[in-house]
């Protein structure tokens, strides 16, 4: 599949390091399957793995303290 975004690079299986800043806290997940872009690094996330990173935002924003390093495949 191509890139959305540089037209040019073709999407590849890959995995990435999912960053958010919520209000109270900053989660990391590592190991986060994407499709990455071969030329730009553009980040593609399929359906189910947004709706699970949401649900763990959810979680982890009523749990965490200041900062928290979660590995995906151990808590997805």
């Amino acid at each position: 599949m191509k890139c959305l975004s540089c037209k040019n690079g073709n999407m590849e299986a890959s995995t990435t390091t999912y960053f958010a800043d919520l209000k109270n806290c900053i989660i990391i997940i590592k190991k986060v399957p994407c499709h990455k872009c071969e030329q730009c690094g553009e980040i593609l996330f399929s359906t189910s793995v947004a709706e699970k990173l949401d649900v763990l935002m959810d979680k982890a924003e009523a749990l965490a303290s200041e900062l928290t390093i979660m590995e995906y495949d151990k808590i997805a």
